[in-house]
């Protein structure tokens, strides 16, 4: 556990590091250039690296062990943080909107696309390489805040791309209008990323279910155990990168308290070991206690 926290910590810590860089390469360019585009994504980058801030931080409250007021230990700051993110790209799209009509309205002349097409190529290349970093220790480690993280990075990978397409037509056409055109098409995929996420965040802040298919998983692992009859009542959640799961348990209504207690050990290990992990509460039953199920293999 300590070994996965601190990796979850040098992640989010190249994120923060990486988009730092890219704000203010972004923002020395726009100035340079007059590329409201190219502002729009310093100001998508900023909003990264306040993302990438409050995963660092999600990341490490996370990681500290339950204590008298929090039994069941941290991990909610990390579905909170991000939930904050997803605000934050919400607020990013509708202040590059602005701009753009701003700009639109007003017109005027843009200068050294050259220098603007090689930064946002920066962009994709840098956010590529650390989104699938974030991505990856997210997925070994369960992390929702890295994973709100590496979308981040992954929207403005994309929206990095729109703007090359733009300013290389700019370039081409001499057609200035198409610039804002294009900071307002990457808005709306930024506002449609912060609403999935929002979305997502929420449910998980609700206590919503763990998916159908990790369900399934749950119970082919008990159910795998030789001496387990059957198990019934599962109840699952997410706190963070915990998976908290609660179950009723059926076994042989003469087995040893000993051997029930070495039988759910098993179950429990076997669930870490396969979804990450897990924090699982086990209600024993005895067979033939259900009518309808659960019976005595006699």
């Amino acid at each position: 556990m300590e070994a996965q926290a601190k990796l979850k910590q040098r992640a989010a810590a190249l994120s923060v590091l990486a988009s730092s860089m890219l704000v203010i390469a972004k923002l020395a360019v726009g100035a340079l250039t007059g590329s409201v585009s190219i502002i729009s994504e310093a100001a998508h980058s900023g909003v990264d690296l306040m993302a990438a801030i409050i995963a660092w931080v999600a990341v490490r409250r996370s990681a500290k062990p339950p204590d008298q007021s929090h039994a069941y230990g941290h991990g909610k700051i990390e579905n909170i943080s991000g939930a904050v993110e997803a605000l934050l790209i919400i607020g990013a799209a509708l202040w590059i909107i602005y701009e753009a009509v701003e700009k639109l309205l007003r017109g005027g002349e843009l200068q050294h696309l050259d220098y603007g097409i090689a930064v946002m190529c920066l962009s994709v290349a840098v956010n590529y390489f650390v989104s699938r970093r974030l991505i990856q220790v997210a997925t070994l480690t369960g992390s929702h805040a890295l994973e709100a993280d590496a979308l981040h990075l992954r929207t403005d990978m994309w929206t990095s791309l729109g703007v090359i397409g733009g300013l290389a037509a700019v370039k081409l056409t001499g057609l200035v209008w198409l610039d804002p055109a294009i900071a307002i098409a990457v808005s709306f995929l930024i506002f449609k990323a912060g609403f999935e996420m929002t979305r997502k965040s929420v449910y998980e802040l609700m206590d919503v279910s763990l998916p159908p298919e990790e369900e399934d998983l749950i119970i082919e692992i008990i159910l795998s155990h030789p001496a387990v009859i059957n198990c019934h009542d599962l109840r699952t959640r997410r706190s963070g990168s915990l998976r908290m799961i609660d179950v009723h348990l059926i076994l042989h209504k003469d087995m040893h308290l000993d051997k029930a207690h070495a039988i759910c050990d098993a179950i429990e290990k076997s669930l870490c070991e396969r979804l990450g992990h897990c924090d699982v509460v086990i209600h024993l039953e005895p067979c033939g206690y259900h009518e309808e199920f659960g019976q005595c293999p006699y």
